[in-house]
């Protein structure tokens, strides 16, 4: 695995053995960052069940001033702590072992990345309810492609869905009604 662009680009990183963690293909990657790159320089970027940390790290590759990382699993978190020392940049990343839907509300960001395993369906709605009662401005939700996600949780609005084969990312914003949380 590498990472795609920017300050680091083209430095491999280490993935997670096994089926156990399912990597953001380098294409959907791409693509996703694409996307973020008029909002990413500068902002906090969270990454929930962060796995090798791939998309945080492509996150402060292209400018993100501080990387949140969450990982319950221990072996992926092992990972992570590795690519993050290989790439110099542990004053800039903060890892966190444990269940994202416990800890988003504790972590503020301006731009989330949500990706649960695919088999759990009911962390999406657990994640963006969670952030919801934040200050966070961008949700991102990867998600199978035969998942439909709501178009709305709490005040996350869905405003685009971009599909890649079996993979598909939702953007969710922040709209100007407020939560009971704010």
């Amino acid at each position: 695995m590498r990472i795609i662009a920017g300050q680091f680009r083209s430095r491999k990183i280490k993935s997670v053995p096994g089926l156990a963690v399912r990597p953001t293909p380098d294409r959907l990657r791409e693509a996703l960052f694409n996307i973020l790159a008029p909002r990413i320089a500068g902002a906090v970027f969270l990454d929930a069940y962060a796995g090798s940390g791939a998309v945080g790290i492509e996150a402060l590759s292209r400018g993100a001033k501080h990387v949140v990382l969450i990982e319950r699993n221990g072996q992926a978190l092992a990972i992570i702590r590795e690519n993050i020392a290989s790439l110099g940049i542990g004053d800039k990343v903060t890892t966190v072992r444990g269940s994202a839907t416990v800890l988003l509300r504790n972590y503020p960001c301006d731009i989330a990345f949500v990706d649960p395993p695919y088999e759990h369906t009911a962390e999406y709605a657990n994640s963006m309810a969670a952030l919801a009662d934040t200050r966070c401005t961008l949700v991102v939700a990867q998600h199978p492609s035969r998942l439909t996600l709501e178009d709305r949780y709490g005040n996350l609005q869905k405003t685009r869905v971009l599909r890649q084969g079996d993979n598909s990312i939702s953007f969710y914003e922040r709209t100007a009604e407020k939560s009971a949380g704010e």
